[in-house]
């Protein structure tokens, strides 16, 4: 069920399905809640599954000129105070996996679990900074051919039909939320201290063909946590859930399961 609230004047969708205990999908950049139909549909028969649009992206509504971390983080927060729900698994795609970062080191004591599904918690090197920066004059003046150029190097077979199916996904999204993700990503922080004292479980899923988060430089990363697991896919680069959807599904499915039978946290 497709739903509409309000953060800080701005409107923001969400969608909400199934019941019992929670798992809340965050999208990465460009994207909306339109890439986790399939695993919601899957998920909601065991759990409540929340996917939401972060601000500027889908239908939700841009509040100001650069999104950071931790604006989208308390955005996601509002949604679940106003859905009355207090404990529960995150799942973070990419840019998705910085906002559950933030939304992690501002409210802790919500989660039961993080899932960063090829995600990070390094900073942006200078030289992705310069990147950022180059992104946002493309995509200012050449919205939808960037917007469709950045769906298609996201996948590890260029023929993969998933590409048009995000391609289409992504086709609305305004340059000045473009913009605005850019730069927020640009200016977060590292988070590596997060992870160190994390008293929830983390799931880490990477793509060995990924060429936005390189897998063998995550993998110390991997370690950091009390309590982590790691899946590598072989042969996904960046968007598992299209590239590997039994698999990565099956993982997210587990994950959920043992963080919530875990009643010490």
């Amino acid at each position: 069920m497709i739903n509409y609230t309000t953060f800080r004047k701005a409107r923001i969708r969400y969608s909400d399905e199934g019941k019992g205990r929670a798992i809340v999908l965050l999208h990465g950049f460009p994207e909306n809640l339109q890439i986790w139909q399939e695993f919601s549909a899957i998920l909601s028969k065991s759990f409540r599954v929340i996917a939401i649009d972060l601000p500027g992206m889908g239908e939700s509504e841009n509040i100001g000129y650069v999104h950071t971390m931790d604006l989208m983080a308390k955005c996601v927060h509002s949604v679940m105070e106003e859905l009355n729900l207090r404990r529960y698994v995150i799942v973070g795609h990419s840019m998705g996996g910085y906002v559950a970062l933030a939304f992690a080191e501002l409210f802790s004591e919500n989660l039961k679990g993080l899932c960063l599904f090829h995600s990070t918690a390094f900073a942006d090197s200078d030289e992705k900074k310069i990147d950022r920066d180059k992104a946002s004059v493309t995509a200012k003046k050449h919205t939808a051919q960037f917007l469709k150029v950045f769906a298609a190097n996201l996948f590890a077979d260029k023929d993969d039909p998933n590409i048009k199916k995000l391609q289409q996904i992504t086709a609305s999204t305004s340059a000045r939320g473009v913009i605005a993700a850019l730069q927020g990503m640009k200016l977060r922080p590292s988070r590596e201290i997060i992870l160190k004292f994390a008293q929830y479980p983390v799931l880490f899923i990477l793509g060995k063909k990924d060429g936005i988060i390189n897998w063998e430089k995550m993998l110390p990363q991997t370690e950091i946590p009390p309590h982590k697991q790691t899946l590598l896919l072989e042969e996904a680069a960046h968007m598992g859930f299209y590239e590997a959807p039994k698999i990565t599904l099956r993982a997210v499915r587990k994950f959920a399961y043992k963080c919530f039978r875990d009643k010490s946290r």
